[in-house]
């Protein structure tokens, strides 16, 4: 396969500078609910409040909040034109 850029990097070395990136790892993620996920990372450790265990999005927990009683002010509102 042709690479547009093989001509202008025919006969160069890679001009990355050393020893200017971070190091990336093995790193350990762990969640408040004692969920332990492992990945990698330029950081060794990280502590999070959910994770996908935890959270109610993913565990299928997600429950409907009326807040004020949005839904029964909007039912009484228009009441009169549902007849």
């Amino acid at each position: 396969m042709y690479n547009i850029h093989s001509k202008f990097l025919k006969g160069k070395k890679n001009n990355m500078k050393k020893e200017i990136h971070p190091s990336y790892g093995e790193a350990t993620i762990t969640c408040a609910c004692g969920n332990v996920i492992k990945t990698r990372s330029t950081k060794k450790e990280m502590t999070v409040n959910t994770c996908s265990a935890c959270h109610p999005y993913f565990t299928g927990q997600k429950t409907m909040v009326d807040t004020e009683g949005r839904v029964d002010s909007f039912k009484k509102r228009y009441a009169k034109f549902a007849k």
